[in-house]
C-alpha cells in the first residue's frame, strides 16, 4: 500500500467517483480535485475520508498544487463542456503540471479506438492528449474505456416505455464497460503501477448485441423491450454521428476474453448484472 495520497481529478464525475470508490475500498489515501468543495457530492467524499482540494482541469497552477506529494494521479478530460480544443488544453495542462511536480505515475482515461484514426472528434482530442503524454517524461498508463453501460440511462424513459434506441444493427455486438470496472482497474494500476508502466489498455466488461440488450431489459422489467434502430441520418450532432458511424464500422477492438482472463481481480460486470442493478426496481 502506498503511503502518499493518490490524486483523482474530476473526482465527483462518473469516472472519477468510480476510481475514488475503488481506492477507498482498498483503504488508500485519496486526494480529490473538485471545483466546488461545498457541493453535496464533494462533501460526501470528504465524509468518506477523501482530502478535498479545489481546482480546475484547465488551471495548471491548481493542478500542480494538487499533484504535489502524491503517489499517483488519475486524470480525465472532457470535451462535452467547452469543446475538443478546450479538452486538449486540459490534457496539456495536466501533463505539464505532472512533469513540473514529478508525479511518479499518471493514469490517463482516454477512449478505446483513439489510436485507430477513427475521425471521431472526441476520440481525436483524446489521441492528441495521448501523444502529449507519451512524448513527455511523466511515467504513465493509458486506459481506453469502451461505451459505458450507463449511457443507456439517457434513454431510460424510452426503455421503461418498451423501446431501446440504438443506431446499430440488432446483431452487431457493442463492447461496453461498467464504470465500477473502470474504477477497479484504475485502482489496481494506481496501487501497483510498475507492471502497467508505458502501457495502453482498452477496457470492456461485456459485448452484447442490441437484440440481446433488449431481451435482457425485457427480462429485468418483466415486459417487452424492443430494439429500435435509429438511422444515422437522424443523429444531428457531428461528434455523435461520427462515433456511431465508427461503431457501425470498424468499432472497438478489445479482446474481451483475454482481458478478463488476465485480470480476474476485477469482478467484470455483465450487461445483465448492470441492467438488474439499474432497472431492477422499475418493474
Amino acid at each position: 500500500m502506498v503511503d502518499e495520497p493518490i490524486l483523482v481529478l474530476a473526482a465527483t464525475g462518473g469516472q472519477g467517483s468510480a476510481v475514488t470508490d475503488a481506492l477507498l475500498g482498498h483503504r488508500a489515501r485519496v486526494r480529490a480535485l473538485v471545483r466546488d468543495p461545498e457541493r453535496p457530492a464533494a462533501r460526501k467524499l470528504a465524509g468518506r475520508g477523501a482530502e478535498l482540494v479545489t481546482g480546475s482541469l484547465s488551471d495548471r497552477t491548481s493542478l500542480a498544487a494538487a499533484m504535489t506529494g502524491v503517489a499517483g494521479v488519475f486524470a480525465f478530460t472532457t470535451p462535452f463542456e467547452a469543446g475538443m480544443e478546450a479538452e486538449v488544453e486540459q490534457g496539456r495542462a495536466i501533463v505539464a503540471a505532472a512533469a513540473e511536480t514529478g508525479v511518479p505515475h499518471l493514469v490517463f482515461s482516454s477512449v478505446a479506438g483513439a489510436d485507430q484514426r477513427s475521425g471521431v472528434p472526441h476520440f481525436d482530442s483524446k489521441a492528441a492528449i495521448e501523444a502529449e503524454l507519451t512524448s513527455g517524461n511523466v511515467p504513465y498508463t493509458i486506459l481506453g474505456p469502451t461505451y459505458f453501460f450507463d449511457n443507456a440511462l439517457g434513454g431510460a424513459e424510452r426503455i421503461l416505455g418498451g423501446v431501446l434506441d440504438l443506431p446499430l444493427p440488432p446483431d452487431l455486438p457493442l463492447q461496453q464497460l461498467a464504470r465500477r470496472d473502470l474504477g477497479a482497474f484504475a485502482a489496481e494500476v494506481l496501487l501497483n503501477p510498475a507492471p502497467y508502466a508505458g502501457q495502453r489498455v482498452e477496457l470492456a466488461s461485456d459485448a452484447p448485441t442490441p437484440r440481446q440488450m433488449a431481451a435482457t431489459l425485457s427480462t429485468v422489467l418483466g415486459r417487452e423491450v424492443r430494439h429500435e434502430r435509429v438511422p444515422l441520418t437522424a443523429i444531428g450532432n457531428p461528434d455523435m454521428h461520427a462515433m456511431w458511424t465508427f461503431l457501425n464500422g470498424p468499432g472497438y477492438r478489445v479482446d474481451v476474453p483475454a482481458l478478463h482472463a488476465a485480470h480476474p481481480e476485477v469482478r467484470w460486470t455483465s450487461f445483465a448484472d448492470w441492467a438488474l442493478t439499474s432497472f431492477g426496481g422499475d418493474r
